[in-house]
Order: C-alpha cells, then structure tokens, then sequence
C-alpha cells in the first residue's frame, strides 16, 4: 500500500516544483541588484541522448536608490552536465573582424559563425545618464586556442558604441555542472558606461559531415521510471566595479519524452 502511494506523491512533488522552476532570481549586496534569468527550449528531451535546444537569458543591473550602476567587470556562468555546447564544423569569427562595427558590418564578416542574437540597454554618464539600446550578436569563436563565444554588442543612438565581448568556454570533469563560460568585461565609455539590461537568444541548427548537428543540445537526466527531473540548470557569478560580487543559481525542470 506505502509503494503505491510513493508514486503518486513523488509525481505531485515533481508537479510542485516545475511550478517554482521558471521564475527569475534577484539577489542584492548592499545597493546593487541584480536580476538574473534564464531557460532552455523545448523542456520535452531524451533521457539520454541530447537533442537541439536553444537557451534563453535575460539579466537587468539596478541600484535601490538609483545611483548609476556600477560596471560589470567579471562574469561566470556555469551550465548543468546534461546540456552541451558543440561547436565542431562551425565557421569561427575572430574579435579583430568585429573591432569598431556596426552590427550590419558584423554579419557580413562572420555571418557563418552566427550562433546567438540578441538586445541590450547601457547606463552612460554624459553630464546625466543616457541611456543607450543596442543589438547583441553571439557569435562561435576561439581564443588562446580554446573555444569561445564571441559577444558583438552595438548601440547607435544617442551614443554610438561597439563592444567585443569573448567568453572563453571551459569544462568540468565533475560535479552538476559540466560546461563553463568566464569573461572579462572591456570597460565601456572610457569607464563611464554599464550595462543594465541584456537579453540573448542562442541556439542554431546545422551540418556537419553529412548530419544535422545543433550548437546548443541537452538530455533529461531523470532517473529510470521518473517522467521529469528538477536539476540547478545554470549558476552565475557576477563580479563588479569595487569587488563587489553576487552568485546565483536556477532551477529548472525537464520532462522525458
């Protein structure tokens, strides 16, 4: 009688927990606060062989009195073991073609390498803050003979900016989390600029050596006879002006198709 019952109660706990595993975090030291989101799709995946996704992340910077925010200076993502990033048989762009242009300008060099787009907002004291909108390309890169994501964030009006972003791509042998990014962040406006807002889509689907191949893929780890899983899907450290940091984890959910 207590075997039957178990199932039914661990599918309404896994039931539970999808329900809280798609909200952003926000996490604040002192003044500083940072929104970080992000999410895979679909949720719906193998149980062991990874199929095509693509990744979602949203991130917003803010002050609670509304001082200038301070310069992202640092950043780590860490994604979890059962998500891939494959770059093999991808074009590469390297930052020398992206110095200095425009996003039209950045297509027409590294198109082939695209892999990400996306948008963003910058803080720049000009005698007050302006803000600045912009568009992010994402594109697949090397750096120091390792793989990397190359970020070409570029904003027109009212202030006219480009600003190359390599995110050098590591792996772990051990623990939830297999796949990481680290960047250092250019300073932006001479140190007058930060960016507050960021918005990046990645994924893309393509051939290589007669097969389809996906430059973001993952599985669903749930155990054997367990429909889903809840995992930790990405942790984050970002690192600020004056040393200031702040980490973050997201939960997410998948479903065993």
């Amino acid at each position: 009688m207590r075997r039957r019952l178990a199932i039914p109660l661990l599918v309404v706990l896994f039931s539970l927990a999808v329900g809280a595993a798609s909200k952003a975090e926000v996490e604040q030291v002192e003044n500083l606060r940072v929104t970080f989101n992000a999410d895979f799709a679909p949720h719906d995946l193998p149980r062991q062989r990874p199929a095509p996704v693509k990744v979602e992340i949203q991130g917003q910077i803010a002050t609670t009195d509304g001082t200038h925010p301070p310069a992202l200076r640092w950043l780590e993502v860490e994604l979890h073991r059962s998500g891939r990033l494959f770059s093999k048989g991808l074009p590469i762009c390297s930052a020398p073609l992206l110095q200095s242009t425009s996003t039209e300008t950045a297509l027409a060099r590294c198109r082939p390498a695209l892999v990400g787009r996306g948008s963003f907002r910058a803080d720049v004291l000009l005698g007050r803050e302006v803000a600045a909108i912009g568009k992010i390309l994402a594109f697949n890169s090397r750096r120091d003979g390792k793989r990397s994501l190359l970020l070409h964030l570029f904003a027109a009006v009212p202030v006219r900016f480009t600003l190359v972003v390599p995110l050098v791509i590591g792996h772990r042998s051990d623990g939830q989390f297999g796949t990481v990014l680290r960047a250092k962040i250019p300073k932006l406006g001479g140190g007058l600029g930060s960016i507050t807002q960021i918005e990046l889509t990645i994924g893309r689907r393509y051939s290589f050596r007669g097969e389809r191949r996906s430059y973001a893929s993952a599985a669903c780890g749930a155990p054997a006879g367990f429909p889903g899983a809840v995992f930790p899907f990405v942790r984050a450290r970002f690192r600020f002006e004056a040393h200031r940091e702040i980490r973050t984890t997201l939960v997410r959910d998948c479903r065993v198709r």
